[in-house]
């Protein structure tokens, strides 16, 4: 998914490389949730040239809270759902509303 013409991979590269991070020590700081090991540097570069995308939300939290990116512009880049509206999101009518004042709000 891309908002304003950005990609997820493009928002962590750019502020990746505005905190004068090299791939190897953001990798080395975003941790796995079910193991605590890093991710790789090669799973980092695939997500910053957008060939795979973040696996869980733990994840992108985690790069929200290391790169100071807003976490709910980074799912919306992500194209996920954040998992405390995923419960909520199962009343049709209330994920169609919300989305249709989510564009209106955009296209303001």
């Amino acid at each position: 998914m891309s908002a304003d013409g950005v990609t997820f991979g493009q928002a962590i590269s750019k502020a990746r490389k505005a905190l004068g991070l090299s791939q190897k020590e953001l990798a080395a700081r975003v941790k796995k949730e079910e193991s605590g090991d890093s991710i790789s540097p090669q799973y980092l570069n695939d997500i910053e040239h957008d060939r795979r995308s973040p696996s869980s939300g733990h994840l992108i939290r985690q790069f929200s809270g290391i790169l100071n990116i807003p976490e709910d512009y980074l799912f919306a880049l992500a194209g996920r759902l954040p998992d405390d509206l995923r419960t909520d999101a199962a009343d049709q009518d209330k994920v169609v509303a919300a989305f249709a004042s989510f564009r209106r709000t955009l296209k303001e």
